[in-house]
């Protein structure tokens, strides 16, 4: 093959002909097949390596439409000639000045270039066709310019793939250590016999330090560091110094090692761990809004299966002599047990409905996305838009419902305070401002052409109330978050006093109306007079509440409906099911949690108070499947930018607000399961059954004094132990912490071992998981600060 030619066309003849003669399956259209596909490997087997990178961002700028991430090639210099090069020219410039990693002489000498470039051209211009050397200058400047573009992709090239094993195995080491710090929390938390608020502050004191020693040593240029560097030896002296302080305690390892097996070979680090080794193939990363759901089901379903093997699903057996050979069983497995497969059931039923809101990646070529994700605008076919719209309105009227009826159900909205009328009536007036806007941005191309003010005015006014009505629901719920009905002892003082019979004086009837006032103060005034003198001051005001039983997990509950009001804004008006889904899920998975935690937990033992690994777990593997599930993908290209626009239809003054909104659009998913996951903690509690607590009173107490004894405690064992509460939240926390740290940990491990970039496969989700491990981190901080400990 000589090279003499610029391009190839590869047609082969009589390939359709046989194909429509004989049909797909015959062997003469095999044959066919097989001698066209001869004929075209054996020129491309003699082609040189030079592949034709630059036609794709060429087309793309004539056609005017964006350079596809993936591709490496640059413009053809035949249609671009000295713009392009005064575009590289000003982005070396403007990249040097952000980021400072490029050869400051490379850099120069490159200047340069582009300046005689530049002055030669500008000589081109002026003498024009005059010179009879013309040609040759031309072409010879035409040369020096592609050499200019070689030289500045290869040193951007060079630049961007360059490695610096040194600093990845010490940011290994820093992720390493800090999730090491999270597991000793998280597992023995309450075995550490110290003072957390002393430990804190020693750490903070010794990273202060040490990173003021730092900055004036490369203040005073005695250390040539950058500032990444020095914030890596900060982070190490806190770490080490945290260490150091846990070190002393004796006697932390003899009660730490019976766990660290059983830990180890439980189904959750399984789990976590093929999780971690398939973040180091590409595939896996690729496919990983269909593994998630898988993992998460096979969690649940060998957390049920081990309620089996350790016999909590079966009847108690007994010995001849009558005793039982699982004391420890709850009496509650008859009920558990089917309830547990029902559950088991909702939740595979869950993961199946996920994947109709998939998107796809450029990676799939063969995927379609989902119909959903089409706004209903997009929709031509009147009576199917008009569906699509019924759907949403139902979808999203059961959210609010099943909310409002929960909270009932509890005992909570039983009072007149602002929270509670703003749930009765803020929540319905949000869903009648969504679907509002719903219907003015469907309708906005045909039936309000001619309104196009109002309509204007609408797709502003609409979601900027939602925003409003959202942030006064939570100033509501920072200011009073009890949402049950309370009353306190001076309310009941009126009681005190003995009200006149209005009927016949000096009756009977007045008789019986009078005394037994006259009795029940008299009972009240030597009850106060029995008590010790100073119990009433330090006791303060008696409250009488209703429905405390659920006062924590309602206040959550409430959030995360904020919340997803929001989020649903942000995204397309048909992944409204998706979010119903979502929301069903997350209870599922309570649910089990609820029962497992029932039969697996004594009564009234310590480890109430603690949520196991498999929990958290779950629920973090929940809120990555629910990220692919609402239309996302870990892609640049496949983030909304749509959401920034959403009650801003004329724009942005800063980059703030629009970069909020995307977050929160692309994140909606992890948000709302990071902001739901003290619902761990809350909801083996509210699920508490009230036989399973039930104490027999004294048969000569009254009434109402069984009731209250008979009646389950539910949240309020929470606040009768603080300490146990504040614990058990500072292990949720590390848990989760250590959970999401792993994983970032797998992914750097993977960059740094493979050697490659993985910008396009894992950084949003990486990008989330940092803010999430700095957002866990104040909380672990203030939840530290406020556990009152000696």
């Amino acid at each position: 093959m000589g090279a003499d030619w610029d391009i190839i066309i590869a047609h082969f003849l009589g390939v359709d002909h046989c194909g429509h003669k004989h049909g797909p399956g015959h062997p003469e259209t095999a044959n066919k097949l097989t001698q066209m596909n001869t004929v075209i490997s054996s020129p491309v087997e003699r082609l040189d390596d030079k592949h034709c990178l630059n036609l794709v961002p060429t087309l793309s700028l004539l056609l005017g439409v964006p350079i596809p991430y993936s591709n490496l090639g640059a413009v053809i210099s035949d249609f671009y000639s000295f713009p392009e090069r005064r575009l590289v020219d000003r982005f070396l410039h403007s990249y040097s000045l952000a980021a400072g990693d490029l050869p400051a002489d490379q850099l120069e000498n490159l200047k340069d270039l582009f300046s005689s470039l530049k002055a030669e051209y500008q000589l081109l211009i002026s003498e024009g066709n005059q010179s009879s050397e013309f040609e040759n200058l031309l072409q010879k400047h035409v040369q020096g310019v592609q050499n200019y573009l070689v030289q500045a992709r290869a040193l951007c090239t060079e630049s961007w793939a360059r490695f610096h094993p040194l600093r990845m195995i010490v940011g290994c080491s820093i992720l390493c250590a800090s999730c090491l710090l999270c597991y000793l929390v998280a597992e023995a938390g309450i075995l550490l016999d110290i003072s957390y608020r002393s430990l804190i502050t020693y750490t903070l004191l010794w990273s202060l330090g040490a990173g003021t020693l730092l900055a004036f040593g490369i203040w005073t240029s005695w250390m040539e560091w950058d500032p990444l560097s020095l914030w890596a030896l900060v982070i190490a002296a806190s770490q080490i110094m945290f260490f150091c302080k846990v070190r002393k305690v004796n006697n932390l390892c003899r009660r730490f090692r019976p766990r660290r097996v059983s830990l180890i070979l439980s189904s959750s680090c399984l789990i976590l761990f093929f999780r971690c080794c398939a973040l180091f193939s590409d595939s896996f990363v690729v496919a990983e809004g269909r593994i998630a759901p898988f993992f998460l089901t096979s969690l649940l379903m060998l957390t049920v299966a081990r309620l089996h093997w350790d016999g909590r699903l079966t009847l108690p057996t007994f010995t001849p002599l009558g005793d039982t050979l699982k004391p420890l069983l709850s009496p509650s497995y008859r009920k558990d047990g089917p309830w547990l497969v029902i559950l088991l059931a909702a939740l595979m039923l869950c993961a199946r409905l996920s994947r109709f809101f998939h998107n796809c990646r450029e990676e799939s070529p063969d995927c379609q996305p989902s119909c959903f994700l089409a706004p209903l605008s997009s929709i031509k076919d009147p009576q199917l838009k008009n569906v699509s719209y019924l759907g949403c309105i139902m979808c999203l009227v059961a959210i609010v419902y099943s909310v409002r009826r929960w909270l009932q159900h509890y005992g909570n909205l039983n009072s007149s305070s602002p929270l509670v009328l703003y749930v009765r009536w803020g929540f319905p007036l949000i869903a009648l401002v969504i679907t509002s806007y719903w219907a003015v941005s469907a309708g906005t191309e045909n039936s309000l052409a001619r309104l196009r003010d109002l309509t204007r005015l609408s797709l502003v006014a609409c979601p900027r109330a939602v925003y409003a009505l959202a942030g006064l629901g939570l100033m509501l719920l920072l200011w009073d978050p009890v949402t049950v009905f309370m009353k306190r002892s001076r309310d009941s003082d009126s009681d005190n006093t003995v009200t006149t019979y209005r009927g016949a004086p000096a009756s009977e009837a007045e008789l019986l109306h009078v005394i037994p006032q006259i009795y029940r103060k008299m009972r009240r005034s030597m009850k106060s007079r029995l008590r010790p003198g100073n119990e009433d001051e330090k006791k303060g005001t008696t409250v009488e509440a209703y429905g405390l039983g659920s006062v924590y997990s309602a206040a959550v509950i409430i959030t995360l409906t904020l919340l997803s009001l929001v989020l649903l804004l942000l995204h397309s008006e048909r992944i409204t099911p998706a979010f119903l889904i979502l929301l069903l899920e997350a209870f599922v998975i309570l649910q089990i949690h609820s029962h497992v935690h029932n039969l697996y937990c004594p009564p009234d033992s310590s480890e109430q108070f603690s949520v196991p690994w498999y929990a958290v777990l779950s629920w973090g593997l929940a809120g990555t499947q629910w990220f692919y599930s609402t239309g996302h993908q870990p892609v640049f290209p496949a983030i909304h930018w749509n959401a920034a626009f959403v009650g801003f239809q004329e724009g942005h003054g800063s980059n703030f607000t629009p970069a909020l909104l995307v977050a929160a659009n692309t994140f909606s998913a992890h948000i709302l399961f990071s902001a739901g996951s003290s619902l761990l903690i809350f909801w083996p509690f509210l699920c508490e059954a009230p036989d399973s607590k039930k104490k027999k009173g004294k048969k000569d107490s009254d009434e109402g004094e069984k009731d209250r004894e008979d009646s389950p405690l539910m949240e309020m064992r929470l606040r009768e132990n603080p300490d146990k509460f504040y614990a058990a939240l500072l292990q949720l926390s590390a848990k989760f912490l250590f959970i999401h740290g792993v994983q970032l940990l797998s992914c750097v491990c993977a960059a740094m071992i493979l050697r490659r970039h993985l910008m396009r496969v894992s950084v949003p989700g990486d990008c989330f998981v940092l803010w999430v491990d700095y957002a866990v981190t104040s909380w672990f901080k203030t939840l530290i600060l406020q556990q009152p400990r000696p």
